[in-house]
This record gives C-alpha cells, structure tokens and sequence, in this order.
C-alpha cells in the first residue's frame, strides 16, 4: 500500500471528511485533496505528515509499518496468514508425514493447473472476435 494511499484510507478510517482533517491538521483543504490523489505528495513535508498522523491517532512507525496495512485492507493479508499458518501445522508434523502431504499438495495444484481457464491474450481476444465478425 503506497502512501497516498494510506493518508487517503486512514482519513476514511477515522470517519472524517477533507475538511475536518485539514481543519484539525491545520492544512489546506485543497492541499490535504492534492496530497490523497498523489498530485503534490512529493512536496509533503514532515511536520505535514506528522500533523495529520496525529490527528488519526498513528505514529510514524506504525505508518510506515505493515500493521496499518492490515488495519485498513485486511482482506490484502488474509491469505498469507492462512498460508502461514498451514505451513507452521505442517512443520509441527512428523517428516514422514509432511513428505506425504507435501506430494499430495504437489498433485493437487498440478490437478488445480489443468482444469484451470487459461487467461487469453489480447491478441487472441482480438483474433476470435476478428473470425466471429467474419461468420
């Protein structure tokens, strides 16, 4: 998550419009917009950013860390943590077993590949609609 990204999702998080947080930060309203839509993000200046972290109660560290990631898109990390997790029940397995369920999962995701659509190419887009104008 980049940080124009992050500005503009934590405002939403804490329910405040533009103008209430440029008015608690002590920033212009069209500054704070130039900054969420990454117009003028080059240009941030520290105490800028400070000022609005502390109006959405977030220090710099946690920022600029994953943790307001998860905050603010959960869903992004969902599946990694499941992953996560499954490989650590796997690890507390016995290794006669892990070989086992590693196999099997082997299988499982070539079995997964065959049956899966294939993602079409433009160029094969535009071919089959080239040849269903023809018909």
């Amino acid at each position: 998550m980049d940080l124009v990204l992050k500005l503009r999702e934590l405002r939403k998080y804490r329910n405040l419009s533009q103008a209430d947080a440029a008015k608690k930060s002590g920033l212009g309203v069209k500054t704070l917009s130039s900054f969420e839509t990454g117009e003028r993000i080059e240009s941030m200046k520290l105490v800028q950013l400070q000022r609005l972290l502390r109006v959405y109660a977030v220090t710099e560290a946690e920022f600029f860390s994953t943790a307001i990631e998860h905050l603010l898109a959960p869903w992004e990390h969902e599946t990694a943590e499941e992953i996560d997790s499954l490989v650590c029940t796997l690890r507390s397995l016995p290794s006669s077993v892990q070989h086992v369920i590693t196999d099997k999962l082997r299988l499982a995701i070539d079995l997964a590949r065959d049956f899966a659509p294939t993602p079409r190419t433009r160029r094969q887009d535009a071919a089959g609609r080239q040849s269903a104008a023809v018909q």
